[in-house]
């Protein structure tokens, strides 16, 4: 398996541009872009480096991040959503293990970002948005 994530990881930074400012140890990441005045982009992100399921899921969701664009999706929930919706079917399609763990944390993630929307006074949500409204709740307290 060592040998599959290793693979993964280098395929996905190599076709999608990105460069990883720093390994994480933790199950966490960020995504971002630096655009310089002469026009050049360097993509970035960290993440925890890809060992198993989990690592795997946070790597692929910050490189989704590049893949599918920032602010492509607006607002802000409905990106994460795709960014997340994008690191699953990717794991799939490589015969990756998505386990129920995974599927928590996007559920949990995307009921973060519901609520961070929420607070901030959201008007409308996205449809794809409704079923971690719930679960938001518990971010709300």
């Amino acid at each position: 398996m060592a040998a599959r994530y290793e693979a993964m990881t280098r395929e996905l930074l190599e076709k999608h541009g990105v460069r990883v400012r720093k390994w994480r140890s933790t199950m966490s990441g960020v995504a971002w872009c630096v655009e310089y005045r002469d026009g050049r982009r360097v993509r970035l992100i960290e993440a925890p480096r890809p060992t198993g399921p989990m690592s795997a899921a946070v790597f692929c969701h910050e490189i989704g991040h590049h893949a599918i664009g920032f602010n492509v999706y607006k607002p802000r929930c409905l990106e994460e959503y795709h960014a997340w919706a994008w690191a699953l079917r990717e794991m799939e399609s490589r015969g990756l293990n998505v386990t129920e763990k995974v599927r928590q944390r996007m559920r949990k993630s995307l009921e973060y970002a519901v609520a961070k929307s929420l607070r901030r006074g959201i008007k409308s949500l996205p449809a794809e948005m409704e079923p971690y409204i719930e679960g938001a709740q518990r971010y709300l307290r």
